[in-house]
């Protein structure tokens, strides 16, 4: 009996280097790389000032479902937040929201 050979593992970047060759799936990257970035900006934010959904939920007056889908919805691109959401949030994480164009 032969042992199955499982090929080499890529790394994320390696994976993601290769499919950056394919057009199709370059175009799609492109369009998503903005809510990916918002995302990383607010779970990076929430983790800094040490807080859980639920507790960013509360200084925002709100229930906790509420960050799963500001946080999630930017994921799936199903949902974005809105300019005062954004704000608040901002607000209960002790940031400030700042939007630039570059």
């Amino acid at each position: 009996m032969q042992k199955k050979r499982t090929p080499p593992s890529m790394t994320h970047d390696e994976m993601l280097a290769k499919w950056m060759k394919d057009p199709q799936f370059r175009a799609e990257y492109e369009m998503i790389t903005p809510e990916f970035a918002l995302l990383d900006e607010l779970l990076a934010a929430r983790k800094e000032a040490g807080l859980t959904q639920a507790q960013v939920a509360e200084r925002m007056g709100t229930k906790p479902p509420a960050i799963t889908r500001i946080e999630s919805g930017l994921v799936s691109g199903s949902r974005y937040p809105s300019l005062p959401t954004l704000q608040k949030y901002a607000k209960a994480v002790g940031k400030k929201l700042q939007i630039r164009l570059v």
